[in-house]
């Protein structure tokens, strides 16, 4: 008997996203060296330079890195199962909508407005609570956040145009 969460087709193979992430991993690693080189990465009279440990912490990125793509490629035991089925994938993407919503929302409006629709929204489309609940605690919980952070801390966050309104 099929589990409901692999109902759904398989979207892409494990096989391929392990290449894919390695090749990220390989670009990142190289960066890392290609910077550390930059900074320096010899050994001067007074000890290591400053991008020394950031060059082979960069390399083995590298070679673990092309390890994988080649074990991905060439291995015996190559893996084409799914990585994600669909149905899976829309789980993920109820999350994660919001979540890039939020995170576009922060530039513009500030983080503590920016958080009440995301804690509203949230709340509403994954959690389908009373409306009256959602209103409390998208209210509650960012003023709770600002005068933790703004007042209490003293840490400024990004605001938008109702904390510059408000004169914060």
């Amino acid at each position: 008997m099929q589990d409901q969460e692999h109902t759904g087709g398989g979207l892409v193979s494990a096989r391929a996203v392990d290449i894919v992430v390695a090749l990220i991993m390989v670009g990142i690693g190289a960066l890392v060296m290609a910077d550390s080189l930059r900074l320096g990465a010899g050994w001067a009279e007074d000890g290591p330079q400053s991008g020394y440990f950031p060059f082979y912490i960069g390399l083995i990125i590298v070679v673990v890195s092309l390890g994988t793509v080649a074990l991905a490629v060439f291995g015996r035991k190559q893996n084409r199962d799914a990585f994600v089925h669909s149905v899976q994938l829309r789980h993920v993407l109820r999350v994660l909508a919001p979540t890039v919503g939020f995170i576009a929302l922060i530039g513009l409006i500030g983080i503590y407005v920016a958080s009440a629709f995301f804690i509203g929204a949230s709340m509403r489309w994954l959690g389908r609570f009373r409306w009256r609940t959602i209103v409390v605690v998208s209210i509650a919980v960012p003023f709770a956040l600002f005068l933790l952070f703004e007042i209490w801390f003293l840490v400024p966050l990004p605001k938008g145009p109702l904390e510059d309104f408000l004169g914060y």
